[in-house]
């Protein structure tokens, strides 16, 4: 196994000082996910799949509903602790897609939900490879805020202007290292998704769960609620709603780790 990589420090402190925000604003995702991973991932009841940057377990139970035996691997303490009290029978190791705490070609699955942007290099592709069993899956999911819907582009265009050098889905950066050696080709689906609730919680809360924003001091982030909150009041689809929708995609790929180890290059 390699050794610890650091992790960024967005994430960091963004997600030490915010997991409780992480936790109550993060969508769960569609119900399409499941059969993504019974269908195109293979998993089921015979099935071991890694949860990879698992955070606060907002994935775990899609695949907890696959059937298959889960492990967790997070490197933020306080998102890992948030996840082990939510889901205390699932096995949760600290870690990083550097170095996963796991043995050679163990796994049916690995599966990145909201995370593979933040590690997205060849060390930890090759760290996956090594886990997955021949003919194993690499799954990435991502749940995204719809910008076609004009409040949905104003609210990102407060959010954005703090993000700095932070690793994002949006950058498309993560695709660079698409085709890889070792894995079959990236296979894509795409889903619709809405995350209701209350405004506080799936539109302000889920801002502030943001890595960069909860990274920020007290006073800019207070400042960043503030403008969400006023957004909330100006627009007449959420104004004065004791339940609002935010519309959301999902983008859900996969690729199979080939059978010849020593076709990673």
């Amino acid at each position: 196994m390699n050794a610890p990589h650091p992790v960024h420090p967005a994430a960091a402190r963004g997600y030490a000082e915010a997991a409780d925000t992480y936790r109550r604003g993060r969508p769960d995702y569609p119900a399409a996910a499941l059969p993504w991973l019974q269908q195109q991932l293979g998993l089921g009841a015979q099935s071991l799949a890694l949860d990879l940057g698992a955070g606060t377990g907002k994935f775990l139970p899609s695949l907890l509903a696959s059937g298959s035996r889960v492990v967790a691997v997070e490197p933020v303490s306080q998102m890992l602790q948030k996840l082990h009290a939510a889901f205390p029978a699932v096995q949760a190791l600290i870690g990083s897609a550097q170095a996963i705490p796991l043995a050679d070609a163990r796994l049916d699955a690995v599966v990145c939900a909201q995370s593979f942007h933040w590690f997205a290099t060849a060390q930890a592709l090759r760290e996956i490879h090594r886990v997955l069993r021949p003919g194993g899956r690499l799954g990435l999911i991502w749940n995204m805020r719809d910008s076609r819907v004009p409040w949905v582009a104003r609210l990102a265009a407060i959010v954005d202007r703090h993000e700095d050098d932070t690793p994002r889905f949006r950058s498309g950066q993560w695709r660079r290292l698409f085709p890889c050696d070792g894995f079959g080709p990236l296979q894509e689906q795409q889903f619709d998704h809405v995350h209701s609730g209350p405004a506080e919680d799936v539109i302000v809360g889920r801002v502030l769960s943001t890595s960069f924003i909860a990274a920020l001091p007290a006073a800019t982030q207070a400042e960043v609620a503030a403008e969400v909150r006023q957004l909330i009041a100006d627009e007449p689809a959420l104004a004065g709603r004791e339940t609002v929708s935010v519309p959301y995609t999902t983008l859900a790929c996969c690729c199979e780790k080939l059978a010849a180890r020593d076709d990673f290059a």
